[in-house]
């Protein structure tokens, strides 16, 4: 009996465990990266820099530092030089479950003034650029076994083809576009470097598969001269890594939550070119009670009912004087002390479109990872609820 007992207790904790781990599972932000090409498969090949080799170069950039976010799980299509076929990179984010998927490439031309940045999203566009793009990446797929079985119907230097196949496109477009703009912002604050060239949709084949908000990067032109040096340097693949991470962070905490340890002690980008205010007494005009601070107090009288957003430009064990010199001139900051941290909150309004100019205002000022919370009755909710109400 005593044998029977003991097993039933631990029967009874490995289900507890059980149960712990999977609901800590289904509360993580799941991320696949993708690096292009690899193995036989060289991608673009300009000037001795080698796509494959680039792209992931660049992914486990990214990937480190998101796997120092702990409500952040990164799962690899590869991390070594190997061949993966392209619906393949597609089921491991599928079988991942993962939130979002993010592949990365190099682009080329044959115009080798051809320069910047492109992240596409799935979709049927015809402009020309964007089927020549989605038609070299494409390609890939006749270096796979049995490819013309195994996409039947599709043909790789045609991207319109896949028009006649399946699209899940639609119920993912607005997160995709999201996700995708939050990195093209980030690549434009790199500044002279590499230039932003926006948001674009064309018929990917690695992204037709995967279920969920999904984009394609093309970080850069290898085959211009000066744009593909950065892309093969140390400097280059951090800086362009550091944009694809916080835009991935920034995503991740506006449709589905922050977590305090993601944000502690986040600085303004050094990449900022806006001057900091210089300390005078003609900054502040009023002394700020610093008692009065840690309570949640509106800008103006406001119906508790409704949403509130407000702008979350940083979190810190630190506690630091609520002036405009502290915030890269940015007023109406306000704090909260939640679990030991403190947590900086630029501005607050019940319009949608106006929290999206403020959180703009935040990024222009260097707050690169600045996101959006919401309250309502006080208490946190989600953004999407907070846009319903």
């Amino acid at each position: 009996m005593h044998l029977l007992n003991k097993t039933k207790l631990a029967l009874i904790f490995l289900i507890i465990i059980g149960s712990y781990n999977s609901y800590s599972q289904t509360n993580t932000f799941r991320v696949t990266l993708d690096a292009g090409h690899g193995a036989h498969d060289f991608g673009a090949v300009y000037n001795g820099h080698i796509e494959k080799n680039i792209a992931l170069a660049i992914v486990l950039k990214v990937g480190k530092i998101l796997e120092t976010k702990p409500s952040i799980a990164v799962i690899y299509t590869r991390k070594t030089d190997v061949f993966i076929d392209l619906i393949e990179r597609a089921n491991i984010a599928n079988r991942a479950d993962a939130n979002i998927f993010v592949s990365i490439h190099c682009n080329a031309n044959k115009n080798t003034a051809a320069d910047g940045t492109e992240t596409y999203v799935m979709g049927m566009n015809k402009i020309a650029s964007n089927l020549e793009a989605a038609k070299k990446e494409n390609s890939v797929i006749t270096l796979e076994k049995d490819y013309k079985t195994k996409y039947e119907g599709f043909d790789p230097n045609t991207p319109e083809t896949m028009i006649g196949m399946t699209l899940m496109q639609e119920e993912y477009l607005d997160n995709s576009i999201s996700l995708a703009s939050k990195i093209q912002e980030g690549f434009g604050r790199l500044g002279k470097k590499l230039r932003h060239g926006g948001v674009k949709q064309a018929p990917f084949m690695v992204l037709h598969k995967a279920y969920m908000p999904r984009v394609l990067v093309e970080t850069g032109f290898i085959s211009n001269y000066t744009e593909g040096n950065l892309l093969d340097s140390e400097e280059g693949q951090n800086e362009i890594a550091e944009a694809i991470a916080e835009a991935i962070v920034s995503y991740k905490n506006e449709y589905f939550g922050s977590d305090s340890d993601d944000f502690i002690e986040v600085k303004p980008s050094q990449r900022s070119t806006v001057t900091t205010p210089k300390d005078s007494s003609a900054s502040v005009k009023t002394k700020v009670n610093q008692d009065a601070i840690e309570l949640k107090k509106p800008i103006g009288k406001l119906d508790d009912s409704k949403a509130l957003f407000k702008v979350q430009i940083s979190a810190s064990v630190r506690k630091m004087d609520l002036q405009p010199r502290n915030f890269n001139g940015l007023t109406n900051v306000t704090l909260e002390y939640d679990d030991k941290v403190y947590k900086y909150m630029y501005g607050e309004t019940q319009d949608y479109n106006e929290s999206k100019r403020l959180l703009e205002e935040a990024k222009s000022k260097g707050y690169n990872s600045a996101f959006l919370i919401a309250f309502k009755n006080g208490q946190k909710i989600s953004i999407q609820e907070a846009i319903k109400n």
